[in-house]
């Protein structure tokens, strides 16, 4: 699949509209066939599903002036689907719909392994990441990390010439930390930088698990060097394992308190990492398995234009939910709906803010 321009602006409106986040993105393209009919349904959702007031949608202008900015900075927009997708990150359930991409985009198809850790590491810890880094490197496999202070600069900076990628919590235009803006122009020349977050966004603290899911997503596994015992470093081992990758962990001295959490995660079953042959190892056998990913924009839902819900069928499918999460097929069993209908049900009650959407194909009333 390749957007067309117009699409891809569809695209862009449609996940920059209020209360639309990857998940929803996808149900109502599924549902209305495509970005530019669901983008027409927005106003209707919410009204039914009980707000006062219609979310705002992003306008055909705003989309045209983000464009515009990543086009001043080199950047471009690849979207679910298209070839220059990296192939395991689409294969997350809440994969972005679209990324802006600034770099080259050969890198996002190689194997990559992240590398993540303390942004108050020691200079042992740092120097492990770097030759951690640098041996992954000369084996063929990009780094990929989340351009923080400590064990993630130095994982960049060790692989500025086999290929490195940053991921961003904010836009391509708000680089944090700020001293690490020219560090990202070294990462763009060979690697590449990502980002889902919209133009002239300032990461915010809620920003950086979400960036940390990309982080994961994209790679086989995930090598955490010096984490607390809270820390984003374990928020991103834990999504790694909801993702199904591998994670590795450094082991450190018990009286280092940056050790806590690389410590704690050895004792919950992850491979203890030594030297960067005992990654490779574990890694060998997933490279030689074949990624089946989409290769087309979803289809629209059969049963869209017929599942407009009865009164009392929206009534009795909402009194079923709570804030306890449901499986939304057992909210089909349940409401005995057919399940077009609880999904429309489903997507009135997200775009009028009063759903969230979790793992594993739940959902739970705000």
């Amino acid at each position: 699949m390749t957007l067309n321009d117009d699409q891809r602006l569809d695209w862009l409106r449609l996940i920059r509209s209020e209360n639309v986040g990857p998940r929803t993105f996808r149900a109502l393209v599924n549902h209305y066939g495509g970005a530019a009919a669901a983008l027409e349904m927005l106003s209707a959702l919410a009204r039914r599903g009980g707000a006062q007031a219609p979310g705002r949608i992003c306008s055909l202008d705003q989309a045209k002036r983000e464009f515009e900015a990543a086009a001043r900075i080199g950047a471009r927009f690849v979207a679910l689907g298209e070839p220059d997708y990296p192939a395991r990150l689409r294969m997350i359930d809440d994969a972005p719909p679209l990324i802006s991409v600034r770099g080259r985009s050969d890198v996002l198809k190689s194997a990559m392994v992240a590398i993540v850790g303390s942004r108050n590491a020691s200079a042992a810890g740092a120097k492990f990441a770097s030759q951690i880094a640098r041996d992954l490197g000369q084996a063929e496999f990009t780094t990929v990390s989340g351009l923080a202070r400590g064990i993630d600069a130095a994982a960049h900076r060790a692989t500025l010439d086999t290929g490195t990628i940053a991921c961003l919590a904010g836009g391509q235009d708000q680089i944090y930390p700020p001293e690490h803006a020219p560090l990202l122009d070294e990462i763009v020349e060979r690697g590449a930088a990502i980002s889902e977050m919209p133009f002239g966004w300032e990461p915010r603290a809620r920003d950086f698990p979400r960036r940390n899911r990309l982080i994961a997503g994209l790679s086989l596994g995930v090598v955490v060097i010096e984490a607390a015992r809270r820390s984003g470093s374990l928020i991103t081992a834990r999504l790694a394992l909801e993702q199904g990758r591998e994670v590795f962990a450094i082991p450190g001295s018990p009286l280092d308190p940056r050790c806590e959490g690389t410590n704690g995660l050895l004792k919950q079953g992850a491979t203890l990492v030594t030297e960067a042959s005992d990654i490779l190892t574990a890694l060998d056998p997933i490279l030689g398995r074949t990624i089946s990913a989409p290769a087309e924009e979803p289809e629209a839902d059969n049963h869209a234009s017929t599942a407009e819900p009865a009164a009392d069928e929206r009534r009795r499918i909402t009194s079923l939910l709570g804030p306890t999460p449901i499986d939304i097929d057992d909210l089909i069993r349940l409401s005995g709906a057919r399940a077009a209908v609880v999904r429309t049900v489903l997507l009135e009650l997200e775009i009028a803010g009063r759903l969230e959407r979790q793992t594993g194909g739940r959902v739970a009333l705000l």
